[in-house]
C-alpha cells in the first residue's frame, strides 16, 4: 500500500519541510542533501534512509504539491457537483495550484524543475497531466458529453479555445511583472471568460451536472493514484518498516 512516509516518522517530515524551505530559497540545483540534513537537524545517512537520491527527495515532494491540489479539486467537485462547469472549474483549478509554492514554479516552467520531471520516467508525463490547463482540457469531453458546454462548435475547437485561455490565465496570474495591469480578481474575470466561451444556450439539468462531476471526480482520482504511486518510488524501499 502505498504510504507517505512524513506520517509515520518525524524525522522524514522535518527533511521534507526543511528541503522545501531550500528549495524555495535557493532552487533545485543548488540545495545539497548536506544542507537539508543539517536543516532538518539529522545525519545525512538518516536523509537517506527516507529517499535513495537527492532528486527522489525533490520529486517526491513536488509530488506532494501535485497531490493536495489534486485533493482539494476532488473535494470541491464532491461538495458542489456545479463547481464542474467551466466557469468555476478553471478559476479553481489556477487558484488551487498557484497558491502551493513549489507547484507555482513548476507552472512557471522553472528550466531545473523541468529538466528533473523529465528525466525520471513517469514523473514527466504525470505534470503534463496535473497542470491546470491540462486538468480543464481532460474534462472537455465529458462536459461535452453531458451538454455542459456549447455543442454549436467541434470539440477540438473548444478545447483549444480552453487551453488558449488557461494558458494566458495562467502565465499573467503566476507572474504578474510580464502581463499588463490586471483585475482587482482575476478569477471573476475569467470566470466570465470561459462563460462566455463555453456555456450553452440553455442551462443544463442538474442530473447531467451531477454525471458529469461524478465522471471528473473519477479522472481525477485515477490521476492521484498515479501521483501517489510516483511518491511511493521516490521513497526507499522499506522506510516505512
Amino acid at each position: 500500500m502505498t504510504r507517505l512516509i512524513e506520517y509515520q516518522s518525524r524525522k522524514a517530515a522535518r527533511i521534507l519541510d526543511s528541503t522545501r524551505e531550500l528549495v524555495l530559497d535557493h532552487g533545485v540545483r543548488k540545495v545539497t542533501v548536506t544542507e537539508i540534513a543539517r536543516e532538518a537537524g539529522v545525519g545525512k545517512g538518516t536523509v537517506y534512509l527516507y529517499w535513495p537520491t537527492k532528486e527522489d527527495l525533490i520529486l517526491g515532494l513536488f509530488a506532494r504539491d501535485l497531490l493536495t491540489f489534486l485533493d482539494e479539486a476532488i473535494a470541491c467537485v464532491v461538495a458542489d457537483p456545479a463547481t464542474v462547469l467551466p466557469r468555476r472549474f478553471g478559476p479553481l483549478l489556477i487558484r488551487t495550484g498557484l497558491k502551493l509554492p513549489l507547484a507555482r514554479r513548476l507552472y512557471r516552467s522553472e528550466a531545473d524543475l523541468l529538466r528533473l520531471f523529465t528525466q525520471q520516467a513517469g514523473y514527466g508525463e504525470l505534470l503534463a497531466r496535473t497542470t491546470p490547463n491540462a486538468m480543464c482540457e481532460a474534462g472537455m469531453p465529458i462536459l461535452h458529453r453531458h451538454h455542459l458546454i456549447r455543442r454549436d462548435r467541434p470539440l477540438q475547437d473548444l478545447t483549444y479555445m480552453v487551453h488558449a485561455v488557461t494558458t494566458g490565465f495562467l502565465t499573467a496570474i503566476a507572474d504578474p511583472a510580464g502581463a499588463p495591469p490586471g483585475p482587482t480578481d482575476p478569477d471573476v474575470v475569467l470566470a466570465d471568460t470561459l462563460a462566455q466561451l463555453l456555456d450553452p444556450p440553455a442551462a443544463p439539468a442538474a442530473s447531467a451536472i451531477a454525471a458529469a462531476a461524478a465522471e471528473t471526480v473519477a479522472v481525477m482520482r485515477e490521476i492521484r493514484e498515479a501521483v501517489l504511486e510516483l511518491i511511493d518510488r521516490s521513497q526507499t524501499p522499506g522506510s516505512d518498516s
